[in-house]
């Protein structure tokens, strides 16, 4: 009888070093490995596209802070003052990192960190 072998730990690790990760996930981040950055922004854009235009735009541009004018001045304004539309614009720079640093692997990652 032969017996076949289910996890090859060599196979398993071997992810790591794709260029491109696993295949394409409407869950996941298209996985950056340190090769082919273009192939991947594509890509990554398209996917944070398809959840909210306005994380791309926070990812491209700078994150939203929702500020207040106090004596001529412009501070930043607290959380619990922001107003429905500033706190959803706010949150978009949260998702954006979450997504960013889901989609790197753990070399491009402590590269950027």
């Amino acid at each position: 009888m032969k017996v076949i072998q289910v996890f090859n730990p060599k196979i398993f690790f071997m992810a790591e070093k794709l260029p491109f990760g696993k295949g394409a996930s409407i869950n996941r981040p298209p996985l950056f490995c340190g090769m082919n950055y273009r192939f991947w922004k594509v890509r990554v854009k398209i996917f944070v596209e398809s959840i909210d235009r306005g994380i791309w735009d926070t990812i491209e541009n700078d994150p939203f802070v929702p500020k207040v004018q106090k004596d001529n001045v412009f501070i930043e304004k607290p959380w619990s003052q922001g107003t429905m539309s500033e706190s959803k614009k706010a949150q978009f720079h949260c998702i954006s990192e979450n997504i960013i640093t889901f989609a790197l692997n753990s070399n491009e990652f402590f590269r950027v960190s």
